[in-house]
């Protein structure tokens, strides 16, 4: 018997609401950081959020909606272009522990998207720090 989409993570997690609030949530935080939000397409920051959404539901074992319109994820090919150092990805997962601290998930559940999204975005580091010259 084939599980539907009530037996998956995604429905465990509370489905569309959660992953809704969550990235609303997040990109609160993104848009006023100086140095994440000029990473963003000003002029799409709805159609970003809405890109995350789909991605994060489809991910969990919701709808294959990211998939169906834009094809395979490819999460690094379509971050290259962006300078994603340490320092980055600290500050994108510091917004998203904000917003998934508000959803006030069961602990394992919160344990299982956490220890995800701290995979995914050490993944997506594709720049060291700049290293300062040492003084002699």
């Amino acid at each position: 018997m084939e599980p539907t989409e009530t037996d998956t993570l995604f429905a465990a997690l509370g489905g569309h609401e959660t992953f809704a609030r969550l990235v609303a949530r997040f990109y609160q935080g993104v848009r006023t950081d100086e140095h994440l939000a000029p990473m963003y397409p000003q002029d799409d920051w709805e159609g970003s959020e809405e890109r995350l959404r789909l991605f994060l539901e489809q991910y969990w074992g919701g709808p294959t909606t990211y998939s169906d319109t834009r094809g395979h994820p490819r999460l690094r090919m379509r971050h290259v272009r962006f300078a994603v150092t340490p320092d980055a990805r600290d500050r994108w997962l510091t917004h998203m522990r904000v917003a998934l601290d508000e959803l006030d998930l069961a602990p394992e559940a919160e344990h299982l998207l956490w220890d995800y999204l701290i995979r995914a975005a050490d993944s997506m580091v594709n720049t060291p720090e700049t290293s300062r010259t040492p003084l002699i």
